[in-house]
């Protein structure tokens, strides 16, 4: 399957820049250039924030079950496509192919799930307290149109969870698409498009991400911010947004603890956490980084995690039987390179990997780290990588300590078969989202979103849908 050039979507168009400028887009497994994308101007972004704000006249008008209509459309048509999709998306991101079809096919799952919860955006009638003439109604319509952010690790999952909550609850959306693996992305649109999406109600463009996002976040059009990456860069556009009183989604980064309690049943830690760490090579907001493994169990722990990281098939995406791809980008690589040697250096043990792999694309050894100091960097920036650090601890209260240590609060792990340890760890990790005994298996039902430096909002449940409405209240004297 080749891959193809990508140009913009604005005003139900497939169009390049106005200047014709291109980025290049690079398969991560060989290095090569594969294909350009389209980079977005400053004429451009008029061009598509006016298409949004008469996409948004259109679809908000539009009622509720043909919305749903549409939306289903488009789930249907993932399905259908689903192969070749993941074919592009493995192409550019490195995961393995069934991953990328997995990410393709939950897609239509998050569509139609945000498709019937549209049905139920309902507001309500509030009796009065005594004049029975006077009706009392609360309001919920859709906020207006929103600027999107999205990251190049799940370049379709991240797109697809804003843009079903925003159409569901009537909005119209602009994407600013990641400019590493932007074919996937389009790909979706297109499905919206060939459902018979109004034009103008979802706009996808690629550029400069510093210049696109201060000039859609700043602009009067826009009037709601959804974000997913660094926490950094979040902050940055949380308080740009705040000058400007718009409202905004934040899902950033994370730094997952893994707490394995000395009544763990190992061998289910081991295939669950470590299924969830080498996943997407690590490059997942929600992947377990710091394994805090009780004294008792330890040696057993570390050991199976070292044999399970060793016997993973490390290859091409595209390849039958690979169970892990390459890295995105070189920055990933210099960065696994930095964090290993630090850990080291502090005094960790390496069990399994710790190295590059060859010389050409960005393949890096699935990698466990022994015996690592609180202070070593691994410990303390998100990896983003395959790298799982490990640090033993004696009580249960002591681990937890360690685990809310840190400023992040997205995603965490724990495995026990006491009830008391469950009830205790439910109540006193700070983590937005946390499993227990299980891998992490994010749904379309579920609230998906981090605390503390990890963000606000949520981007599933019906929780996900609340920020893109306004509430109003509506007060009538019958006279």
């Amino acid at each position: 399957m080749s891959y193809p050039n990508t140009q913009l979507f604005i005003d139900g168009q497939w169009q390049n820049s106005a200047d014709g400028r291109t980025l290049a887009v690079i398969n991560p497994a060989t290095g090569q250039e594969i294909g350009r994308v389209s980079h977005a101007g400053r004429a451009d972004l008029d061009k598509a924030l006016l298409a949004t704000a008469k996409g948004f006249a259109v679809w908000r008008d539009l009622a509720p079950v043909e919305r749903a209509r549409i939306m289903r459309r488009a789930a249907a048509l993932m399905r259908e496509r689903a192969e070749g999709i993941a074919q592009l998306l493995t192409m550019e991101q490195g995961k393995p192919l069934a991953e990328a079809k997995g990410e393709a096919l939950a897609a239509a799952d998050i569509i139609e799930w945000f498709a019937d919860e549209g049905l139920r955006v309902y507001g309500r009638i509030v009796p009065s307290r005594g004049n029975p003439a006077l009706r009392q109604m609360v309001l919920k319509d859709p906020v207006g149109p929103v600027a999107a952010f999205t990251p190049w690790n799940f370049p379709i999952n991240q797109v697809v969870r804003k843009v079903s909550a925003a159409l569901a609850t009537g909005c119209s959306m602009l994407i600013k698409g990641p400019e590493e693996t932007p074919a996937s992305p389009a790909e979706l649109l297109r499905a919206f498009q060939d459902a018979g999406l109004p034009e103008g109600v979802l706009g996808l463009v690629y550029g400069n991400p510093a210049e696109i996002s201060s000039y859609l976040v700043a602009h009067p059009v826009i009037r709601k911010l959804t974000f997913t990456g660094s926490t950094p860069v979040g902050k940055q556009l949380a308080a740009l947004a705040g000058q400007h009183m718009k409202r905004v989604t934040m899902e950033l980064g994370g730094h997952a603890p893994v707490i394995v309690c000395e009544d763990a049943d190992i061998a289910l830690a081991v295939k669950s956490a470590g299924a969830a760490k080498f996943r997407n090579a690590g490059q997942v907001c929600i992947s377990p980084t710091r394994f805090l493994v009780h004294q008792s169990v330890h040696q057993e722990f570390a050991a199976a995690l070292a044999a399970h990281a060793k016997g993973l098939q490390v290859g091409n995406g595209l390849i039958a039987g690979t169970q892990m791809g390459p890295l995105a980008n070189s920055r990933r690589l210099a960065a696994m390179q930095d964090l290993t040697r630090d850990a080291i250096e502090q005094g960790a043990t390496v069990l399994a990997g710790g190295q590059r792999i060859g010389d050409t694309g960005n393949f890096w050894q699935p990698t466990v780290l022994d015996n690592v100091p609180p202070q070593a960097r691994v410990f303390n920036d998100e990896p983003f990588g395959p790298v799982a650090a490990i640090q033993r601890f004696e009580r249960l209260e002591d681990a937890i300590a360690e685990a809310n240590r840190l400023a992040y609060g997205l995603a965490g792990y724990a495995f026990t078969r006491s009830l008391r340890n469950a009830d205790l760890l439910a109540r006193r990790v700070e983590v937005g989202m946390l499993w227990v005994n299980t891998p992490a298996a994010p749904s379309a039902e579920m609230p998906f979103g981090g605390i503390k430096d990890s963000g606000y909002g949520s981007e599933g449940g019906p929780e996900a849908m609340d920020a893109y409405l306004n509430v109003r209240s509506v007060v009538t004297l019958n006279v």
